[in-house]
This record gives C-alpha cells, structure tokens and sequence, in this order.
C-alpha cells in the first residue's frame, strides 16, 4: 500500500513509520523537519504543517491511506481533518491520545486530576479531533488511543485492544512500547476492525 504518513518524525511516528516498511509498505513521510527522516528506497519526504490544508492536501493525494501521528496543536484540528477531506482519500488513521478514554463509568482519564497542566490543552485537542471525526459520515477513520504510558520497551507482538475504556494490568497499570503500539496500528490499517470507531491498547 502507498500511505502518507503526517508528523512522521516524532517518536511514536518513527516508530509507525519503520513498521510500515518492514510490512513492505511504501510511504509519504510529510513533517515541517523532512531532512530528519532517514533515507529508504520506499520513503518519499515532503514538507508540509497541518495548519496549512490547502497545501497539505495535495501531498496527500493519490494515498491508498493517510495516517496522522502529529502533535496536537490546540486549534488545528479541524485544519487536519480539513486536508484529509480535501484530498479525497478515504481511509484515514489518527494518532489519538489516552485522555479522552474512560477509567470509570463517565469518568474520562483527563478528568481525573493526575495528568500535569501543561499536558491539558494538546490532550484536549486531540479530545476535539475525536469529536470532528464521529461527526463525519464520509471517511473510513480510526482513532488509535494509546495506553496512559507510551514509550520505549520490547516489540512483543503481546497486548490487549479495548474501545472506549483504559486497557489496564492487573496491577492497574495502563502501559505500551512504541514497537507493540506500531503494530496494532498497522495490523489495523491492513486488516480494517474498527472502521469509524475508536480503540485503544495495553498489556
């Protein structure tokens, strides 16, 4: 599959990216910092900023799929979704964030009084791309939350999907390596189980 891939520098999206290549995927690596992707013969880089759609929206073009790991930036949502749109390709993954998830019956994570303040607006706006998303009728899309905990550990292939609630041990602990999260992603843009739906992962 040919995918064009926002924010691909990150870590989480270096991660996704070096994935897809090892499935044999070629990619559109588009990120404001290009020159910071590593070479591949099946990488293609571009220059592109979520808060401008209508020059994203052609580099997105011609994709079988276009998978979104950019930082949330408050206020630009609509301007991402705004460039998918406007490309035309259907199928659409988003990078979502843990704090929109539940940790009890109406009780969202970001609600809960841990997370640090400065983290708040980022995990809101990722909250509001959520919501731009189950409004629209016309995209095949999927929001990927993560566990509360994302970071570096092994790629054990081993984990646990959940929809709308933290996936959490048995110790209460919600936690994945960026390798097993980089999976489950593509194990979903390949083989389509939550088509205009979110979900989520843990150990």
């Amino acid at each position: 599959m040919k995918i064009a891939h926002i924010g691909s520098s990150g870590k989480v999206g270096s991660k996704i990216r070096e994935e897809l290549l090892r499935r044999g995927h070629s990619v559109t690596a588009i990120s404001r910092h290009p020159e910071a992707t590593p070479p591949h013969d099946r990488v293609t880089t571009a220059r592109g900023d979520i808060t401008s759609p209508e020059a994203l929206a052609p580099l997105l073009r011609g994709h079988d799929a276009i998978i979104s790991s950019a930082t949330f930036v408050p206020g630009t949502s609509h301007q991402l979704l705004d460039a998918v749109i406007q490309s035309g390709v259907k199928r659409y993954i988003a990078v979502g964030g843990a704090g929109s998830l539940e940790i009890a019956p109406g009780k969202l994570l970001k609600d809960s009084g841990k997370i640090p303040a400065e983290w708040m607006p980022a995990i809101n706006e990722g909250a509001a791309l959520l919501k731009l998303l189950r409004a629209n009728t016309d995209l095949d899309w999927t929001y990927f939350s993560p566990a509360a905990l994302i970071g570096p550990g092994e790629r054990t292939g081993k984990f646990r999907l959940g929809g709308e609630q933290l996936v959490t041990d048995a110790d209460g602990k919600s936690s994945i390596s960026y390798d097993d999260y980089a999976i489950a992603l593509v194990d979903e843009l390949e083989k389509p189980q939550h088509i205009r739906a979110r979900f989520t992962i843990g150990y």
